[in-house]
């Protein structure tokens, strides 16, 4: 059982993976579609669950920070409805309030240029995602 981890953006969706043990989160890759044209995203999101026996997916929810849903909450929830009609993997949603920012500050303390942060940021942000989520799960099992 792996895990897949989600930066869901509104034109790039970024990539995580959790190793075998599912301790770590790691940047894996990032995907750009356009106009919420989700359908190639998709087909490249089925390919990497069935290369890397993805059992389950951690897609980020975007909440406000007083714990309501916005638009991008909503569009959210839409994209994963869309991916659960096209694959058979389940599908969580994590709360993915400032991990943006703390990946901006993580790539900001690594020195990375700006150009290098903005192809970066949403890959870092996913792998935070599923980070979280790893690390609520492995306290649950202790």
């Amino acid at each position: 059982m792996r895990y897949l981890g989600l930066d869901f953006g509104t034109k790039t969706i970024g990539i995580a993976i959790s190793d075998r043990t599912n301790l770590i989160s790691s940047s894996y890759k990032l995907i750009e579609y356009k106009d919420n044209d989700y359908s190639n995203a998709v087909n490249e999101l089925i390919n990497i669950v069935n290369d890397n026996n993805i059992t389950c997916i951690v897609l980020g929810l975007p909440k406000n920070m007083n714990n309501t849903l916005g638009n991008r909450a909503e569009e959210t929830i839409k994209f994963k409805e869309f991916i659960q009609s096209k694959l058979n993997v389940e599908i969580i949603l994590e709360d993915e309030r400032l991990t943006t920012r703390e990946a901006h500050k993580t790539l900001i303390e690594a020195n990375m240029s700006r150009k290098k942060r903005k192809k970066n940021v949403d890959k870092v942000a996913a792998s935070f995602i599923l980070q979280n989520y790893l690390d609520r799960l492995n306290r649950k099992g202790n």
